[in-house]
């Protein structure tokens, strides 16, 4: 049991194909609890988490059955792109899945974050009460929108990595982040909210 505490998921998982149940245990133990955090922060709502959180094991399962994962990328990001789309079919079947897309040729290229976050002692408690704010104004997002938001500060994941695990191109991504900003703007000066670290 000890050896399988020391391998990392991506060897877990290629034991589990071999036929070693205990390493799905192992592997399901590990990222259960950030995976259900996602998910729950997405659809917001307890129950359709559960649910949408099973049918993705089940499709995690299955896929690894069937050879359809290669361990050269993480599996976190390839666990969080079955269940993104474990969600995206979700919301199609309930035709709720109403965003709004950028323009094909829509340069954003000139959008950056860096800035945005900047991490020094001095803005540490003005940017933990922005981010409080920030967390309540996501709940009025569309839910592609509120994902790249969560995945992108809470997960502190790259564009890159949200385009991969959300199997659409950078763009796209970088699209959606521009219109949630664009949304939470409108609900902070609704709410007089002040979103700024400086």
């Amino acid at each position: 049991m000890n050896h399988l505490s020391q391998m990392t998921n991506e060897e877990l998982a290629l034991s589990y194909v071999e036929g070693n149940n205990r390493a799905f245990d192992e592997l399901l133990r590990r990222t259960q609890a950030e995976l259900f955090s996602y998910i729950l922060f997405v659809v917001r709502d307890q129950e359709m988490a559960n649910d949408i959180f099973q049918e993705t094991f089940v499709k995690v399962i299955m896929k690894l059955h069937h050879g359809q994962y290669s361990p050269s990328g993480r599996f976190a990001a390839w666990l969080v792109r079955i269940a993104h789309n474990v969600i995206m079919d979700w919301y199609r079947d309930q035709h709720l899945l109403n965003v709004m897309e950028p323009a094909e040729k829509n340069d954003l290229s000139n959008l950056s974050s860096d800035g945005l976050l900047e991490r020094n002692i001095e803005n540490d408690f003005v940017k933990e009460q922005v981010m409080d704010d920030v967390r309540q104004l996501m709940n009025g997002l569309p839910p592609v929108q509120r994902e790249v938001v969560y995945m992108r500060y809470f997960q502190e994941l790259s564009f890159r990595e949200i385009a991969e695990s959300t199997g659409v191109s950078i763009n796209t991504s970088l699209g959606r982040m521009r219109y949630a900003i664009m949304n939470m703007r409108r609900m902070a000066q609704q709410n007089h909210l002040e979103l700024s670290y400086e």
